[in-house]
């Protein structure tokens, strides 16, 4: 099978979760890869890269069009005279799901944030697109009630399957932060976990990273 990690802000953690993935999911010999459709900022920003390294292994991640400027994908794409075309992009991300046993597809920013311009497509269009059941990744703290609520929405509109929500960062400083994980259950419908700050690199992090996602949907769909 294969799922999305999108969320709700660029910065958010995505891959950091995405990496927490496919690291446990290889430790437990699945071929799990993290595809990441549209990659800017590069190569200072590389967010297959940071997966690779924390799987020791460039099998465990790939990236399929890359940008200089850290910008959203479309608009990089016009900077840099490239016409970004979205047919390709769709299949040549569905073709390297398919290869994995387990293929992990890491969002850009946030759900409208635009991905190509021939024709114009955002990140939910190409998670629809793939028919990708989805883990939202949202901020812990004040105003994760909003953004997290119209992201699922933004997706159940699509009739992309929410998986669930991961809030992360999560320290429980704040009424916030503390109060947020089962109004958003409510809010949302689905299973809320919260997860904490985590030591960038570190494999043995990221594996206990897992264990508080939220299993409830997850560990129907994946041997986690």
């Amino acid at each position: 099978m294969s799922l999305a990690v999108v969320g709700t802000d660029t910065g958010i953690g995505k891959t950091v979760v995405t990496a927490a993935l496919v690291a446990r999911l290889r430790g437990r010999g699945v071929d799990a890869r993290a595809v990441k459709p549209a990659q800017t900022g590069f190569p200072e920003d590389d967010d297959a890269g940071y997966v690779q390294d924390v799987c020791s292994t460039e099998a465990a991640a790939s990236r399929l069009r890359t940008f200089g400027e850290p910008l959203a994908p479309a608009v990089a794409a016009r900077r840099a005279d490239d016409p970004l075309a979205y047919g390709p992009l769709l299949e040549e991300s569905r073709t390297a799901l398919d290869a994995a046993e387990v293929g992990v597809l890491e969002g850009a920013g946030g759900l409208r944030v635009p991905l190509s311009n021939e024709p114009r497509r955002e990140i939910v269009d190409l998670v629809a697109d793939l028919s990708l059941p989805a883990l939202v990744v949202a901020r812990s703290g004040l105003g994760a009630l909003n953004h997290t609520a119209l992201t699922v929405e933004a997706l159940r509109r699509r009739d992309v399957d929410v998986l669930g929500v991961a809030l992360n960062r999560y320290g429980g400083d704040s009424v916030a932060e503390r109060t947020n994980p089962d109004e958003l259950e409510r809010m949302c419908g689905c299973p809320v976990g919260t997860l904490p700050e985590t030591a960038l690199g570190d494999r043995r992090a990221h594996g206990a990273l897992v264990d508080e996602l939220p299993h409830k949907r997850m560990g129907e769909e994946l041997p986690l």
